[in-house]
């Protein structure tokens, strides 16, 4: 705590003090000794104290100094107290002989409240009585004698100096301080704290980024000097090889700009969970922290493991956020009642878990994951019942689980008559493709609470009603029917989206999103908040890249510094305002000064005239008739600005009633009323559904009160029915948009070209943790999928090349775009450009011509200024070298497989309707033993063959490139020497795919190895025979015959 008040001299009043011998308690003048010197109370600092503050401080004070906190010692004269006697067995009387003219005086100094606290630059000790006054001197105090003074008269004159302190406003009434007054100081001191920005924007240091940025422009200049070099010089004798490259090469150049330059502005951000709390979570206050609906996505439970999803669901439900402001929402678009009874065996076993959780706070909140770390489970652990619950809970977590296995066993053989719920009636989604909605909430309703009597998070299962002839449009489908589902049932304005095979890994995941969806300022204009994604079971040297560390820790960070990062499809936070299709709310700019002195022609020319102004208001009234229901938004805003709560609608009417909708049309006139809010056009926008409509228009989230759950949960299955978005914006303007298998890229685009910002959280521990696939095949698949999608938007009408580019949209975020459609045509020059290497060992062409030392500087610099971007690219995003050289790898391997796929797949899909699909054949089986056997499970695939070939012929070219040198001799090893480098380049970079094929480490089998080598011997020695690219003699063979003629 503070002290009362505090002293402060200058060095001026503090010369004019010491020569007037003040007392720097009382403001009183320190008279002689008996001896006739300076009376000195200290005798290690000198403070200048006075003999009577001296005695009340040895008798009524804690007896120190109040500036060194030394003990005082008795001066002769004075009386004794309890403990002279031990701290001094000597002379009773000590000499007040001291020279103080040398000794410093503090300029600042405190002493503590009654209390014992103190606030001060040295260290006080916390005992005893002190003064709660200070000496803020404007002159003398006190005009009569002190010496000789008894304790009752020092205390009535104390008294009288306190009065006079008082009326200066310089001392607190009553001395000691009051608790209320403490507690007020206290309250506005959190207050103020609370004020403080909830988050930090932390921009790279200068030391690290102007380097790196100067070298990206260096490169920008070789690559001007290169690509000049390359086409002035051709390369004759291999004239088509030459053309090819120097295409490639183009391309290349242009992929890396569209790669680069969105990381321009790369920064970190900070958050502040304690601020949210101060500001949100105040003792003895409603909570205020917003709600979150978080979606969870499934669609077949066979192939996407029960135990699993059940593990992301008990991470969700056990979340550090307040349990009434949570609502886990699971879609099964596959309808399986192995699913359905998943969430039942899930929703009890919470009841034990999630205190578990909260109690000792574990993490993570994921039970599998949890039991299986290799951690010290015992670290900042003190409670001594953690080591027994925590047995316990692991035991009923096993028991869980064969709960779980038995139900997928049951699962794996259908009846014939279909499956049968526990109550005797058939299951509605035995067919799995015409099927009725189905909606189930097993948790947050009244009675759900967990073994300790608290309530717990609202679970709801939701089956999306599927009829034949209906486009379904898959997981974007499946996420606009849970945005629909919970608007109707909890309408929170925040959404988090999550894969089921991604579980919450921080519990307070949450908190740190809302410390950028709730800022007063940057909130309102974040569509969302994008965490990176971080993968559990992926073995050390991470063979295929499937951490992908150089995408979420570079390229979304610089991306976060422009616009914001895209959206990857789970780990994501909404803004639900975001995804209605509405646009961010704009600042409003401050009118120009205009002076109406001027003639009107000149006001005109100037632009302040009327009818520039009419001309204004007519584009403002054709803009909000234009833009539907933006315009409505901000109108309601302004007609509603007095109430701030999250449950902002206070409506006693029914809900299915579109009157409370138009009440915030005030201040409309009749004409744009009809335009904009006719139920027409809101049904032509939102669907038939006055519930969800009446959602829409609730900024802040809630309910309407007096809402029956028995219509709430009839609407919900009215708003997941097939025929609902027909005739609707729904994946067109609104929610997740149609059109592409990765609708999560498309999504993100949508909103940062209505000028939404999103931003890019990183917390210290990883917020969310997933599976990805490591073996060879699973990882092409998966990136095949994502190709294919980016090929799919590129041909749709919202190709970042041509679309929106009158909107809101950045240059960077849009070049950011225009990269992640465009680089699975890179496949094709990545192709042309991998092959040359091998054609030009077995032809002995080059696409090089010989070239002096000069052109070789720009082949020089050009290696060099690669190698320098990516090591300064490193050392300020702080990835490590084997995840970069890791992530190389791959993209020569994913370039000529998956991508290339991608670009055929998708060009017969749009020009030809014909959609391929690639089946997987597993060829192998997993040592369940190993942790890592998946790795090494081979499945053939046609995406194996185009690199496959690719090692072959480059292999073989090696092969004869040597033997045509070593039978040529010592003069066609120069030119060799550089097509070989290419050669080892490809081989390079498709070493992991080579590892794939082998099969398990360090267990390649003998036969491979011996075929191996029994065939390159063969090939070298049948190319070394018959060379095939020595011109060939035609006519008769002549011999020499050794006659000289």
């Amino acid at each position: 705590m503070e002290p009362n008040t505090m002293a402060s001299f200058d060095d001026e009043h503090r010369h004019s003090s010491f020569s007037a011998k003040i007392c720097r308690i009382c403001s009183d003048e320190i008279r002689d000794g008996d001896n006739g010197h300076t009376f000195v109370a200290c005798h290690v600092c000198a403070f200048p104290v006075c003999r009577p503050c001296y005695e009340y401080e040895r008798s009524n004070g804690n007896k120190c100094c109040p500036q060194c906190n030394t003990p005082y010692k008795r001066h002769k004269g004075s009386p004794r107290i309890e403990g002279d006697e031990e701290e001094n067995n000597g002379p009773d009387d000590s000499d007040d002989d001291l020279n103080i003219k040398n000794r410093s005086i503090h300029q600042n100094f405190a002493y503590g409240s009654e209390n014992g606290d103190y606030n001060s630059k040295q260290q006080w000790r916390p005992n005893g009585r002190a003064f709660s006054s200070t000496g803020s001197v404007l002159g003398k105090e006190f005009e009569a004698e002190r010496d000789g003074a008894t304790d009752a008269e020092w205390k009535e004159r104390v008294d009288k100096w306190k009065a006079r302190q008082e009326k200066r406003g310089l001392v607190m009434k009553g001395e000691q301080p009051n608790n209320e007054d403490d507690d007020e100081e206290e309250e506005e001191y959190l207050d103020a704290e609370a004020r403080q920005p909830l988050w930090r924007k932390v921009p790279i240091s200068s030391s690290k980024i102007s380097p790196y940025r100067i070298v990206i422009v260096l490169r920008l200049v070789i690559l001007a000097f290169f690509f000049r070099f390359r086409i002035l010089t051709p390369a004759n004798d291999a004239y088509p090889l030459w053309l090819i490259s120097v295409i490639c090469e183009i391309w290349f150049a242009l992929s890396w700009i569209l790669d680069q330059f969105p990381k321009w502005f790369p920064i970190n951000r900070e958050t502040y969970l304690d601020r949210l709390a101060m500001r949100f979570e105040r003792d003895g206050e409603k909570n205020k922290l917003a709600p979150v609906d978080v979606f969870v996505s499934t669609v077949d439970p066979l192939k996407e493991p029960p135990i699993i999803t059940a593990n992301t669901i008990l991470s969700i439900l056990a979340v550090d956020y307040p349990v009434n402001k949570v609502s886990c929402y699971v879609s099964d678009d596959g309808a399986s009642m192995l699913l359905f009874d998943t969430l039942s065996e899930t929703s009890e076993f919470a009841r034990r878990w999630v205190p578990f959780c909260k109690k000792y706070n574990v993490e993570p909140r994921a039970p599998e994951f949890y039991f299986s770390e290799k951690i010290d489970y015992l670290k900042d652990k003190v409670q001594t019942t953690f080591v027994k619950d925590r047995r316990a809970m692991k035991r009923e977590y096993e028991e869980f689980k064969v709960r779980i296995n038995s139900l997928v066993a049951k699962a794996q053989k259908k009846p014939e008559e279909g499956w049968v719920m526990q109550d005797g009636t058939p299951w509605p989604g035995n067919n799995t493709r015409d099927h009725p909605g189905m909606i189930q909430v097993y948790l947050g309703k009244e009675g759900a609470f967990d073994i300790d009597g608290n309530e717990l998070p609202r679970l709801v299962y939701v089956s999306r009603e599927k009829r034949p002839g209906y486009a379904h449009h898959k997981k974007a489908g499946a996420m606009n029917a849970m945005v629909r589902v919970s608007a109707v049932l909890t309408n929170a304005p925040f959404m988090l989206n999550l894969d089921c095979d991604h579980y919450i890994n921080n519990s307070r995941a949450i908190r740190e999103a809302m410390c950028f969806l709730m800022d007063p300022q940057l909130g309102k204009k974040l569509c969302y908040v994008q965490f990176p994604q971080r993968f559990d079971g992926i073995d050390r040297n991470d063979r295929y890249a499937n951490r992908n560390i150089v995408f979420f820790d570079i390229n979304m960070r610089g991306l976060d510094g422009i616009q914001g990062p895209v959206y990857v499809g789970t780990g994501c936070v909404f803004n639900r305002p975001a995804l209605y299709g509405y646009e961010p709310p704009v600042s409003e700019k401050r009118k120009k000064m205009t002076c109406d002195c001027w003639p009107s022609w000149l006001s005109c020319c100037c632009g302040g005239g009327s009818r520039h102004k009419s001309k204004s208001d007519d584009s403002k009234k054709k803009s909000g008739i234009k833009s539907l229901l933006s315009g409505l938004r901000k109108k309601k805003k302004k007609s509603n600005a007095a109430t701030k709560s999250y449950s902002r609608k206070r409506s006693t009417e029914a809900i299915f009633d579109l009157e409370d909708i138009e009440e915030g049309l005030e201040g409309y006139d009749e004409l744009e009323k009809s335009s904009l809010m006719s139920q027409k056009n809101f049904e032509k926008r939102f669907g038939m559904s006055p519930v969800f409509i009446a959602s829409t228009l609730m900024e802040n989230g809630g309910l309407p009160e007096a809402t029956n759950t028995s219509s709430l949960i009839k609407e919900a299955i009215h708003v997941i029915s097939t025929g609902y978005e027909e005739k609707t914006e729904w994946g067109k303007e609104i929610g997740w948009i149609y059109g592409s298998v990765t609708e999560d890229i498309l999504t993100g685009f949508k909103m940062h070209c209505r000028g939404w910002k999103s931003v890019y959280c990183m917390p210290k521990r990883p917020a969310f943790k997933g599976s990805a696939p490591i073996n060879l095949s699973d990882r092409l698949h998966q990136v095949l999928r994502w190709a294919l999608g980016s090929v799919e938007i590129f041909f749709s009408r919202h190709c970042p090349l041509w679309y929106a580019w009158g909107g809101k949209l950045k240059i960077l975020e849009r070049l950011a775009y225009i990269n992640t459609i465009v680089y699975p045509f890179t496949s094709i020059p990545l192709l042309a450009y991998c092959t040359i290497p091998a054609v030009c060992l077995l032809t002995g062409k080059f696409i090089i011509p010989t070239i002096n030392n000069f052109a070789s500087i720009w082949f020089l610099a050009l290696f060099l200024s690669i190698i320098a971007t990516a090591i300064l690219e490193l050392r300020w995003s702080g990835v490590s070298i084997n995840d970069l050289w890791r992530n190389e790898q791959f993209w020569v391997i994913g370039g000529v497989s998956a991508h290339l796929f991608a670009v055929f797949q998708g060009l017969l899909k749009v020009l030809f309707g014909v959609d391929t699909n690639f089946t997987v054949t597993s060829k192998g089986a997993t040592d369940e033993a190993d942790e890592f056997g998946d790795l090494y499970l081979f499945k053939w695939t046609t995406l194996l063959i185009p690199p496959t070939t690719l090692i072959i012929l480059n292999m073989v070219g090696v092969v004869a490139g040597v033997s045509d040198a070593i039978n040529n001799g010592y003069g066609s090893w120069g030119p060799l020497f550089g097509k070989l480098f290419f050669a080892f380049w490809v081989i390079v970079h498709l070493y992991p795919f080579l590892k794939g094929l082998m099969g398990r480490e360090n267990r390649t089998p003998t036969i491979v190895v011996l075929w191996s080598i029994l065939l390159a011997s063969i090939f070298s020695l049948v190319w070394v025979r018959i060379d095939p690219f020595l011109p060939k003699q035609t006519g008769p063979l002549l011999k020499q015959c050794g006659v000289d003629c």
